[in-house]
């Protein structure tokens, strides 16, 4: 019996022997294993860890809440920014303009101001049901604060589209046009800024300025006003602006009208005249309303817009409709050639037409308060003519005016000059 419980403790030894060496081999393996996971992982393993969590965080950063909290917080500063400034300015405080900086002006070139406003043209041509047009319209109004009253048509279901709610007429005899002065206001609208230009340079709000040629262009079109072109002097930044004054000590003045979308639309002779050229220049359509104008410089001179160019009594004179968003479509009654917001146009580019022709060398004569044009919002018209230097401005920067009131006159021995359109022109 001895005997056999030795020969089988004998048998187990290999069996024991084999069961702790695997064991031991297990703890080996869980430990190289818990050494490479843990704490004293090797530095190569560590920068591997590292790239793979940076990666995570990556693709975890999504855009377009960022760029939505991005923009929030800098029109959140920009308001901020501007709530002091009006803090400043009530207290009597005069603040500089901000101008933008030719990176902001460009960001806000890349929006697709053109396409917008086709699309906004097109949607006011679309006819509303009839059902619809009354608390359409009626929002529009108590937005913008339209006086229907004056309207032709005070009935809002009588408007098709937005576009004939846009361009509504005036009851006759509504607005009296001024006889005692010889400018009157060609729009309803605010007066953003007037008075005399100096140094080639006219101001589009207060501080703010824009080059007299660039808004014009090249004075080629004055040989189709008075068959002779004077030389120019490129080195003198004033020569421009004495060109367009043709007769002896007369000076040139300016004017800017900004119209608000409640406006009435259309515009007109803003004096006796006779129109002899239009010059359209294709551009942006960037906001023309008056924080825009005292932000971006040359404003003005990115839009597009159509000058009107030709003579009155005192000599050059000229009108200019200045596009803006949503106001692409500038309409001129008598030049049924002319085309706005084309969807191509190369930069810089500008197309001129004459109104004169060998059997008409009068060119186009316009009445003071005439029908002349539209807009389809509103926009700015920017007057620049020559008067005599006692020419004086009946106005203050900041004002409602309505079409028909007087802008300014000439003062003859303290008696406002009259004149008026003959059938042979200005007399």
């Amino acid at each position: 019996m001895a005997a056999s419980f030795g020969k089988l403790c004998c048998n187990q030894l290999p069996l024991t022997a084999r069961k702790i060496s695997s064991g031991w081999l297990r703890f080996r393996a869980q430990g190289a294993g818990q050494f490479h996971s843990g704490p004293w992982r090797s530095l190569s393993s560590g920068r591997q860890r590292f790239n793979a969590a940076s990666l995570g965080l990556q693709a975890r950063i999504r855009p377009f809440p960022l760029l939505i909290a991005t923009g929030g917080g800098y029109m959140g500063y920009d308001q901020y920014v501007h709530y002091k400034d009006r803090k400043l300015t009530k207290i009597g405080i005069e603040v500089p303009p901000r101008i933008a900086n030719e990176t902001q002006v460009a960001l806000y070139k890349t929006i697709p101001t053109r396409l917008l406003s086709r699309a906004w043209g097109r949607l006011n041509q679309v006819e509303l049901p009839t059902w619809l047009r009354k608390p359409v319209y009626s929002l529009y109004i108590w937005t913008f604060g339209v006086n229907m009253q004056e309207a032709a048509v005070e009935d809002l279901i009588q408007y098709r589209n937005l576009g004939e709610f846009f361009r509504r007429k005036l009851k006759p005899a509504i607005r009296p046009v001024c006889d005692s002065h010889c400018v009157i206001s060609p729009a309803d609208g605010k007066i953003l800024h007037f008075g005399r230009v100096r140094n080639c340079e006219v101001e589009q709000v207060k501080g703010v300025t824009y080059s007299l040629e660039t808004f014009l262009g090249p004075h080629t079109w004055a040989e189709a006003i008075n068959n002779t072109i004077k030389p120019s002097n490129e080195e003198d930044p004033s020569s421009f602006q004495d060109l367009l004054v043709t007769k002896e000590g007369n000076e040139l003045f300016h004017c800017v009208v900004y119209l608000a979308p409640g406006d009435y639309h259309c515009f007109h002779s803003p004096t006796d005249w006779r129109v002899a050229h239009r010059r359209h220049f294709p551009g942006s359509l960037m906001s023309v309303n008056p924080g825009v104008a005292r932000w971006i410089k040359e404003l003005f001179c990115h839009n597009e817009r159509v000058v009107l160019s030709g003579e009155w009594t005192h000599g050059f004179f000229s009108l200019t409709a200045v596009g803006a968003t949503n106001v692409g479509s500038i309409r001129i009654y008598f030049d049924k050639e002319l085309r706005t917001n084309s969807p191509r146009y190369s930069k810089g580019s500008y197309n001129d037409f004459s109104y004169l022709s060998n059997n008409n060398q009068e060119g186009v004569s316009m009445r003071k308060g005439e029908h002349l044009g539209e807009f389809n919002l509103g926009s700015t018209i920017v007057l620049l003519f020559e008067a005599p230097h006692d020419f004086s401005f009946n106005l203050k920067a900041g004002q409602k005016i309505r079409y028909g009131e007087p802008l300014g006159t000439v003062s003859r021995d303290g008696q406002p000059e009259r004149h008026s359109l003959g059938e042979n022109g200005l007399k």
